[in-house]
């Protein structure tokens, strides 16, 4: 059997969670399908998957060898691809990833112009907030917000966002206005983080201030916490992005204006050191000059 073939079932059975549901995405028997699970287990002497009646799960080698996978068909088709022409025109499919409200607002729509240019291409946005591993996982580039510390990956700076305190007009009006971080303690906060833990807030101005904050309402949702904060039930702390139509319609507004720490960088990232395929050239190219030109996050 095709070793790259049988790793490319293994993907597929993964990624569908069912070797029945592997078979009809690759239009194969289920028996074909196990047996090129069987195959590679045989040949890595590991065992890769554990089988329940509703669903496949990997094993902690499994895992390990889904990633390595992923990394090797995906260096396969960019080899085939460089080779048919691809580094000279945009082809195959664009894979980005990015916050989910960021990628919402401002990423989709730059791949949405990027496919109307390119007919040919495809796209998918994976839109998560948590860092990915964009190699692993076979993403082509990401847009990242934060300070990078990861010197392998090519960043180019696109934009800037501010870490704001905001609430609504009623709530102000009702609590008064805080106008020193220590007052946030007199006030109700509402946060978008999944853990109980206390929060860290840092705060710049003419010195630096880290505030512990106790937030009575929590979500791992950053829209459920800014609704809140909208309904005036209390203070949320947001990315400014997240917050700027609100601000704009009125339904929420900014404190503490004088405190904010720096700004944080919004970069767009890509594997160093590796040719990057014309088609990330240029949706790079677009992005850069879309995302610069957005007043909103520069």
């Amino acid at each position: 059997m095709d070793r790259f073939q049988a790793m490319k079932i293994f993907v597929r059975v993964v990624e569908a969670r069912s070797f029945a549901g592997a078979a009809r995405q690759l239009r194969s028997s289920p028996p074909a399908v196990t047996r090129a699970v069987a195959f590679l287990e045989d040949i890595t002497g590991a065992r890769l998957l554990t089988r329940t009646t509703r669903s496949v799960t990997l094993t902690e080698p499994g895992a390990q060898y889904y990633a390595d996978c992923k990394r090797l068909l995906g260096d396969l088709e960019e080899a085939e691809a460089a080779a048919g022409g691809a580094y000279a025109r945009p082809s195959g499919t664009l894979t980005v990833t990015a916050p989910v409200l960021f990628g919402q607002m401002y990423m989709f729509p730059v791949l949405s112009e990027f496919l109307d240019l390119y007919p040919e291409m495809r796209g998918r946005a994976l839109l998560f907030d948590r860092i990915v591993n964009i190699v692993e996982e076979g993403i082509d580039l990401a847009i990242r917000i934060g300070h990078m510390s990861d010197t392998s990956m090519s960043a180019i700076k696109v934009g800037m966002v501010r870490r704001i305190v905001c609430g609504s007009p009623d709530y102000f009006a009702q609590h008064g206005w805080p106008k020193v971080p220590a007052d946030i303690g007199a006030h109700k906060v509402i946060a978008s983080t999944g853990s109980s833990a206390p929060l860290d807030w840092q705060f710049g101005g003419a010195q630096k201030i880290s505030l512990s904050v106790s937030a009575r309402l929590q979500s791992n949702s950053i829209e459920a916490a800014r609704n809140a904060a909208i309904d005036g039930w209390g203070m949320v702390r947001l990315l400014s992005y997240q917050a700027i139509p609100f601000i704009e319609a009125g339904s929420l507004e900014v404190v503490l204006r004088e405190y904010e720490p720096e700004p944080l960088p919004i970069h767009i990232v890509h594997p160093e050191g590796r040719h990057a395929p014309a088609k990330v050239r240029a949706f790079i190219d677009l992005a850069v000059d879309r995302l610069r030109s957005d007043k909103r996050i520069n």
